[in-house]
C-alpha cells in the first residue's frame, strides 16, 4: 500500500494523501481510518480529524454504535488531551472482536498515564511538586492502577508477541505502584525479556524507566542512549518517542540543553503533535531566559494538547507576561482559571501582575 511506504519514509503528507482517498471512497473502513488518525497526529495537523469523523457520521447512522468508531474517536480525544472521553469511547469497543484487545490496551495506558508525562522524568515532576504530591492525586492514581489491573485480566494474547506485549503492560502495572518492591520485580522482568528478545524497544525503555523510578540515573541513561542509536520503525514509533524525552529530560536535569534539544527536534520530526517535545523546548529557552522563544514552544504544546492542560497554560501565561504580551498573558489566565478556578498561583502570580503592567 502506497500510504504504508511513505510512513516508513516519514513523509507524513503523502501518506494522509494516500489515505484520504480512500476514505472518500469508504468513510467507514476503520483501520483505514485509524491509521489516518495517526498519521495526522504526526504530521501536526489533528485539527482535521473531526471532519473524517463527520462524514463516517453521515455516511452511516449506526455509526455512533459501532467499536470500529468509537476506537477512533477514542484515539482522536486520547491524542487531542482528552483522555476521559478517550475512555468512555475505548469502553464502548472493548468487548469487541476486532478493535477490543487494542482498546483495552489504550484504556489501561489511559489509566496509568492520563497526563501524557514523562514516566521516569524529573524535570517537570520537581517544577510541579505542590500540585504533584497531593493525597487526593495519589488516592486517584491508586485507583487508576488497580483499574488497570482489571483489565489487564480481560487480554487475551493469540500470539508470541502478544503475550510479550501483556507481560509488558503487567509491568508497567507494578511500575505505576512507585513502590520500590514492585518496581524492582518489574526491571527483573523487563530485563529478562531485552535478553531474550534482541533490540526490545519496550522492554529496554521499560528498564530505563524503572532505574528513574528508582534513582538509578546512569544506569537508565545508558539504555536510553543504546536505543538513541537504533533506527526508528514504525512499529515501535511511541516508544522510541518516549525514550527520546525520557533521555532528553535526563540531559536537562544536568543541563546539556544542546543534547536535549537534538533529541527534541529528532522527536517532532517523527510526531509534529508531540506536546511535551515543545514543553521541554518551552522549559529550556525559559532557562536559557529567552522568554519569546519559550513562548513560541509553549505555544505549540497549548495548541497541539487541545489547550486542556493547565500546567502547559500557566508555563505559556508566565512567559508570555516575561516577554511583555500582557495581553496574551491575560487571555490564556482566562481560559486556565475558567476551566480550573482554583489553579495554584495564577491569579496572583501573573493575571494580576500583566494587569498591574497593562494599567502603568
Amino acid at each position: 500500500m502506497m500510504a504504508d511506504l511513505m510512513f516508513r519514509k516519514q513523509d507524513y503528507e503523502q501518506a494522509v494523501f494516500h489515505i484520504q482517498q480512500l476514505l472518500e471512497r469508504r468513510p467507514d473502513n476503520y483501520p483505514t481510518l485509524s491509521r489516518l488518525i495517526d498519521l495526522l497526529r504526526r504530521a501536526g495537523k489533528l485539527e482535521e480529524v473531526p471532519r473524517f469523523l463527520e462524514m463516517v457520521e453521515k455516511h452511516s447512522s449506526r455509526a455512533r454504535l459501532e467499536p470500529g468508531f468509537n476506537y477512533c474517536k477514542g484515539i482522536y480525544l486520547w491524542y487531542t488531551g482528552e483522555p476521559n472521553d478517550g475512555l468512555r469511547h475505548f469502553n464502548k469497543a472493548r468487548k469487541d472482536n476486532e478493535w477490543g484487545q487494542n482498546a483495552v490496551y489504550n484504556m489501561i495506558e489511559i489509566c496509568l498515564n492520563p497526563d501524557n508525562d514523562t514516566m521516569g522524568g524529573e524535570v517537570f515532576e520537581n517544577l510541579d511538586g505542590d500540585i504533584g504530591n497531593s493525597t487526593e492525586k495519589q488516592e486517584s492514581e491508586q485507583l487508576a492502577v488497580r483499574t488497570a489491573e482489571k483489565l489487564l485480566k480481560e487480554l487475551k494474547p493469540q500470539t508470541i508477541d502478544g503475550h510479550v506485549q501483556l507481560r509488558i503492560m503487567e509491568n508497567y502495572c507494578l511500575m505505576a505502584t512507585k513502590q520500590k518492591a514492585n518496581v524492582e520485580k518489574a526491571l527483573n522482568a523487563f530485563t529478562e525479556i531485552a535478553n531474550n528478545e534482541k533490540d526490545h524497544i519496550p522492554a529496554l525503555l521499560g528498564m530505563a524507566t524503572a532505574y528513574m523510578i528508582l534513582k538509578q540515573t546512569p544506569k537508565a541513561r545508558n539504555q536510553l542512549k543504546r536505543i538513541a542509536k537504533m533506527n526508528w520503525n514504525a512499529i515501535d514509533a511511541d516508544e522510541f518517542e518516549k525514550s527520546w524525552l525520557l533521555l532528553a529530560d535526563i540531559y536537562i536535569q544536568s543541563g546539556k540543553y544542546d543534547m536535549a534539544g537534538e533529541l527534541l527536534k529528532r522527536c517532532l520530526r517523527h510526531n509534529k503533535s508531540s506536546c511535551k517535545a515543545y514543553e521541554y523546548m518551552g522549559y529550556i529557552m525559559e532557562k536559557e531566559q529567552a522568554f519569546r522563544d519559550a513562548a513560541l514552544n509553549y505555544e505549540m504544546a497549548w495548541k497541539y494538547g487541545n489547550q486542556t492542560n493547565p500546567t502547559i497554560g500557566y508555563k505559556l501565561a508566565f512567559n508570555y507576561l516575561k516577554a511583555k504580551r500582557y495581553v496574551d498573558a491575560i487571555d490564556i489566565c482566562h481560559k486556565v482559571l475558567e476551566a480550573h478556578p482554583n489553579y495554584p498561583k495564577m491569579r496572583r502570580e501573573i493575571l494580576d501582575k500583566a494587569r498591574a503592567a497593562i494599567r502603568s
